[in-house]
């Protein structure tokens, strides 16, 4: 569940978003352990059996993980941030803390730089997804070496958290499941 309400997002479709990204971040084994507080919590190098949980939002932790030989990183929270990059966003929306209102609105200003909100709010999410790839390493396309997921399985995401498609997107996604159905 979001912090931030479809008011203050921008609309549905934008909380829609958010959901479909904390999917592609954390899968729904992390989101849904309550442990977890919806994904606010965890840091990188989590796994559902092995949680790695921020102790308090008073600040991003800041906690250098080392994922594998050659890969480290300091994402945390339902949005996988990075420590790098908190403190300008927090300086830039005058955040009180790393809160989960803070990271939802920290990860809608990124989707707002990459001129990817007007998209998803008229449901042109594999277009916004693209843009966006460069941010989030589990969007297709992202190209940083971790797993990635396929477009049709975040629309369906995306959907399943209520939001609305474009009629080229929707067209695609029916067509994608069809194929895949027809190929099972």
């Amino acid at each position: 569940m979001l912090a931030i309400t479809p008011a203050q997002a921008g609309g549905v479709n934008v909380c829609a978003f958010l959901d479909m990204l904390a999917f592609a971040e954390l899968g729904k084994a992390m989101l849904g352990d309550p442990r977890a507080d919806n994904g606010y919590r965890i840091i990188v190098g989590s796994i559902p059996s092995k949680l790695i949980l921020m102790v308090n939002y008073d600040d991003h932790p800041q906690q250098l993980v080392k994922i594998r030989k050659g890969l480290s990183s300091t994402a945390a929270g339902r949005y996988q941030q990075l420590s790098r990059y908190w403190p300008h966003y927090r300086d830039q929306l005058s955040l009180p803390d790393f809160g989960p209102l803070s990271q939802d609105r920290c990860a809608i200003q990124q989707i707002r730089e990459q001129k990817a909100l007007p998209l998803i709010q008229q449901g042109r999410v594999a277009e916004a997804i693209g843009r966006c790839r460069n941010i989030w390493a589990s969007l297709p396309g992202a190209g940083y070496g971790q797993h990635e997921h396929s477009l049709e399985r975040l629309l369906y995401e995306f959907k399943r958290a209520q939001g609305e498609l474009c009629d080229s997107d929707q067209t695609w996604y029916e067509r994608a499941r069809l194929a895949r159905r027809k190929a099972a």
